[in-house]
């Protein structure tokens, strides 16, 4: 075989889509048997990892961290001292989530590390086709914290269904409201896909504008709402490098939609983006939201032409001690900073001038009172 056909540890994890530690664990389990050089070093063959790519589309554990994280933790709670398993139970007064004390302290710190599947990972083909998807993984951490199993889970921008298939993987029931059907029949096919046929069925999948669908949903009905708005018309932008090396060159779609008046993100001025987003669309989800319960929004900041436009706060600022419709009030409780440490720098700006790359997230926590 020849030596371009054989790849380091580093380049078979960027193969697979996942990290070198991954690979690691991988071998250690027998997943993978690499050959050694006279010096010791692993060697991976390009058609193992292919073949494992290919039998590993219909595997659900590589993909579902929290599930293999706990099937190592019952192995080892097996073997604990029974007076230590009781300590670990979900305390009785907790109405919030299904956590032990250890596992909520750790989930309230001010910031998380932004984790997905890789690019080539056979589960993410589906979520790359849409312009601006967020990871299921993030969501996932959100959706443990904020609700119980069983429990109903609100997305007023669905996109391709992350919010649905962390839903679906942990036992919750998503409302996904999606303006685009392109981008809602993706949804359904992803969770039919990636995590089991019929599973779709037990989720609500809407096809509208949330503007218009909300009101007609009953108030107090909703245990959590999340979701990862429009970042204003950023994707309609012309497209820079990055865009055309990974979207364009790969016939990606660049923005939601082209001419559609409904989709927030064709609206030109930013005033009336932002007052539309937040009179329209989240004071009506906290209006379906239950009381004392918990909404998060994943923005980012963005530059606009030379412009840097803080967005997080500008909500912030919007929403926070506002009156909804039903007499509660919004109150904002924290933010979180989603770190997306894997992401490329890129020269902006060199020499001239400081130009941030931003790589990071706000999620912002608001609560009905």
């Amino acid at each position: 075989m020849k030596n371009k056909e054989l790849l380091n540890t580093k380049e078979a994890a960027h193969h697979l889509g996942v990290s070198t530690s991954t690979v690691y664990r991988m071998v250690n389990r027998g997943t993978l048997m690499p050959s050694k050089t006279p010096g010791g070093q692993r060697r991976f063959s390009i058609e193992m990892l292919n073949d494992y790519l290919e039998k590993s589309k219909d595997i659900k554990a590589p993909q579902i961290p929290v599930s293999y994280k706990n099937k190592e933790k019952n192995k080892e709670e097996n073997e604990k001292d029974p007076k230590e398993e009781k300590k670990k139970q979900v305390d009785k007064r907790n109405k919030l989530n299904n956590l032990t004390g250890t596992e909520w302290l750790p989930a309230t710190k001010s910031y998380f590390y932004q984790k997905g599947l890789g690019s080539k990972h056979p589960h993410a083909q589906i979520e790359r086709q849409h312009p601006a998807p967020f990871s299921f993984q993030d969501v996932e951490n959100l959706i443990l914290f904020f609700t119980k199993k069983g429990m109903n889970v609100l997305d007023p921008f669905g996109g391709v269904g992350s919010t649905a298939k962390a839903c679906a993987l942990n036992d919750r029931v998503c409302t996904s409201i999606e303006l685009q059907k392109k981008w809602n029949d993706l949804a359904i096919e992803r969770l039919e896909t990636e995590v089991g046929r019929g599973t779709s069925d037990n989720h609500v999948f809407i096809v509208g504008d949330s503007k218009k669908v909300l009101t007609t949903m009953e108030s107090n009905s909703i245990d959590f709402m999340v979701t990862s708005p429009p970042y204003w018309m950023i994707l309609n932008k012309k497209a820079d490098h990055k865009v055309k090396k990974e979207r364009v060159a790969n016939n990606l779609a660049t923005n939601y939609s082209e001419n559609d008046d409904e989709d927030l993100a064709n609206i030109e001025d930013y005033d009336e983006f932002l007052n539309i987003l937040v009179d329209g669309i989240f004071l009506e989800c906290a209006r379906i939201l239950k009381q004392k319960k918990y909404m998060c929004l994943i923005v980012s900041d963005f530059r606009h032409k030379s412009e840097y436009v803080s967005f997080h706060s500008d909500l912030i600022q919007k929403l926070n001690n506002r009156k909804t419709s039903d007499g509660k009030i919004l109150k904002l409780q924290g933010t979180k900073i989603l770190i997306q440490n894997h992401k490329s720098l890129l020269p902006y700006g060199y020499p001239y001038a400081y130009v941030e790359n931003i790589h990071h997230q706000y999620v912002l926590i608001f609560r009905k009172y």
